[in-house]
């Protein structure tokens, strides 16, 4: 199995080469065949420079000229990933490394899977760290997106999601959102299409500020999941 890992980064000079230094390690030691893809998003720092110059095997920047979100960022990465397993999750490593080895893992046991994504409400460490207001908002608000989008997901905002090649290919070659709630278009392709979506527990290691303002970030996701359920819902496929 080749297995790719997917990284969208923007202006993340601080951490990049020690999040670079762990992947390229980590994977080494418990993948025979991987790649890593770092997505530059327009940074207007040196990270992008940084990863390149460490020359770590199997590691490759792919730059987007200028910012245009996270989603965009991502579905870069993914579209030039070439695994039979493709994965993407966040440059702070907030899930850790051997989350990288349980999706591994979920796709070996069960070879009919085509979409894992994580979730922090499977297990009661899942928010393990969160402030009682953050944890609110966000399962609040992922209450409201899963009722807005018809779904049974306990957690579609977890940022750390895994496809097989093929539906990789296939779903985000059909999205066209660019920031945050491009995680939500994915999945509701995967419902058009009829793909199941399986769900893991995670739990969030590393903390670090969220750059969403909870209240004017999500109104505007909220106008944008609209929109796009009307897009996919009238799609052709």
């Amino acid at each position: 199995m080749r297995f790719s890992l997917c990284i969208p980064m923007y202006n993340e000079e601080a951490i990049i080469a020690d999040t670079a230094r762990t992947l390229s390690e980590y994977m080494s030691e418990n993948f025979d065949d991987y790649e890593i893809i770092f997505s530059n998003d327009g940074s207007r720092d040196r990270c992008g420079d940084i990863v390149r110059e460490m020359n770590l095997p199997c590691v490759k920047v792919i730059e987007n000229k200028q910012n245009m979100g996270k989603g965009y960022a991502v579905r870069a990465a993914m579209l030039e990933a070439d695994g039979d397993v493709i994965m993407f999750t966040d440059a702070d490593l907030a899930y850790g490394t051997d989350v990288i080895g349980r999706v591994r893992d979920g796709f070996s046991e069960k070879p009919d899977t085509k979409i894992l994504i994580g979730s922090r409400n499977i297990s009661k460490d899942g928010y393990e760290g969160y402030t009682f207001i953050r944890k609110l908002a966000s399962k609040t608000y992922i209450k409201l997106l899963c009722l807005m989008g018809g779904f049974r997901l306990s957690d579609s905002q977890c940022g750390c999601k895994a496809f097989s090649g093929d539906v990789a290919k296939d779903i985000f070659s059909r999205c066209e959102v660019n920031r945050f709630a491009f995680d939500f278009e994915c999945l509701l392709w995967a419902s058009k299409l009829g793909i199941e979506i399986r769900e893991m527990p995670v739990k969030i290691i590393n903390h670090r500020d969220s750059t969403v303002n909870v209240w004017s970030d999500s109104f505007k996701m909220l106008r944008d999941v609209r929109k796009m359920k009307k897009r996919i819902k009238n799609a052709k496929i």
